[in-house]
């Protein structure tokens, strides 16, 4: 962590080496620190209204949609979310546009100034508070969040919403959310606030009688998908949305796979319930919006001949998600082979995300990202001794591409998957790009 000098030195590198060290300070769940540190800065937070968007998986899919149909209505638009890929400034965007590199400076040492001397934030907390300050000053219309771990104490979750979103409930962060379904959902649920609707997407007794029985106790209303509104068609390419009181045939969102109907549906009745709180926006936008929304890292495409894919599952329910994308890719194409990609933080759980997975793939290459926590590939050899004891092990990604690529023909995909943070190393190297040295 740097000293005094902070103030009078800091270049865009030494201001990223600065947030890097803040992870010394670990993840400590609460909302104290978070609260004084935006208070010393005149609570930027209160100055925009807020969608709030939490749950296991999919929520920055939903996060992204909400934000482009948003700005396809012609509000100025804030966009918080986490991890970054390859660069730290994908996490703070305003219209599309990523925090330049200025204003991160400039934020930091606000939030620096302010928390000292007696507060000591976390990489999270401070990341949160400089998505906050830098959307009071662009002077956004409205801002959507993506929930960084949990929702009882995430760092977000200082804010007062127009409407709430939990997309799903898996097992995932168990060390620090619990370790049943039930407990999960309980954390997911501490961002339902009194009064303020909640949308909730594809979620499982219990989990979902977990989060009702919360907003029912603060009085939330609560609207659910397939009850009280759905996404229907064969691909989020072309489907029909039934919502609230939107009816809108032939929607097109360039997202890939089936599950993004699920996470368009979330984010259209986020929509919905913001415009009935003031925010306009037409039936026009939704379309314009859905059409031309990006989020890279889900079944993101980066290469061909072979086929390169890049996708940011790391928890057993997505790994079910991705095996479906990936039958279907097979029955589509039987005579081409899949070769698998795999790196994994030494906290999940290689054979459970593994097990839908392994049935369709010809090859298995196991890798590290570049991350003190990451599992080596040779550790998760040893994991996957009687699952798959045909796996490879590659020192590196870059080394795990080229070996894969080696046996690949032009027909071939190649799946890369079990680690947002792996998934940013391979796009990076692809496009030639340095990475961020903060990335957790």
């Amino acid at each position: 962590m740097l000293g005094e000098s902070l103030v009078t030195t800091m270049t865009y590198p030494s201001t990223v080496q600065f947030l890097y060290g803040l992870q010394q300070h670990g993840i400590k769940l609460g909302l104290d620190t978070i609260r004084a540190l935006l208070g010393r800065v005149g609570d930027p937070h209160r100055r925009y209204p807020v969608l709030h968007i939490g749950g296991t998986n999919g929520k920055g899919s939903t996060a992204a949609m909400a934000a482009s149909v948003l700005q396809a209505s012609g509000h100025r638009v804030g966009l918080y979310t986490s991890p970054h890929l390859i660069d730290f400034r994908e996490r703070i965007r305003v219209n599309g546009e990523m925090i330049p590199e200025s204003r991160v400076i400039d934020g930091v040492e606000i939030l620096h100034a302010a928390s000292a001397p007696d507060l000591a934030p976390t990489f999270f907390e401070f990341t949160t508070a400089l998505a906050f300050h830098y959307f009071a000053a662009c002077q956004v219309d409205v801002a959507v969040l993506e929930v960084g771990l949990g929702g009882r104490f995430d760092a977000t979750n200082v804010v007062e919403p127009l409407a709430t979103a939990i997309t799903t409930i898996g097992l995932d962060h168990e060390a620090y959310l619990g370790s049943t379904i039930e407990a999960i959902a309980m954390e997911k649920a501490g961002i339902i606030k009194p009064a303020v609707p909640v949308v909730l997407g594809r979620i499982g007794e219990p989990a979902r009688r977990v989060i009702e029985d919360r907003a029912a106790t603060v009085g939330a209303p609560v609207f659910r998908l397939d009850r009280d509104f759905r996404c229907e068609g064969s691909s989020p390419a072309d489907c029909q949305y039934s919502g609230l009181t939107l009816r809108a045939e032939h929607v097109s969102c360039p997202l890939q796979g089936r599950f993004q109907l699920d996470n368009l549906a979330c984010s259209l009745a986020l929509i919905e319930l913001a415009r009935e709180r003031g925010v306009a926006v037409t039936e026009t936008a939704v379309r314009a919006g859905l059409q031309h929304v990006a989020w890279e890292g889900r079944l993101e495409v980066v290469g061909q001949e072979p086929t390169v894919m890049v996708d940011g599952a790391h928890n057993p329910a997505a790994a079910a998600v991705l095996a479906e994308y990936l039958a279907g890719w097979r029955r589509a194409r039987p005579a081409a082979r899949v070769s698998l990609i795999v790196g994994m933080m030494r906290d999940k759980h290689p054979r459970e995300f593994l097990a839908p997975l392994l049935p369709l793939v010809d090859a298995l290459i196991l890798t590290q990202a570049d991350l003190p926590r990451a599992a080596t590939g040779a550790e998760l050899r040893l994991l996957l001794e009687q699952d798959a004891p045909f796996a490879q092990v590659a020192p590196t990604p870059s080394d795990a591409l080229a070996m894969a690529k080696q046996a690949a023909a032009a027909s071939d995909l190649i799946c890369v998957t079990g680690s947002l943070m792996l998934v940013g190393e391979i796009k990076a190297l692809l496009r030639g790009d340095s990475l961020s040295p903060v990335r957790g």
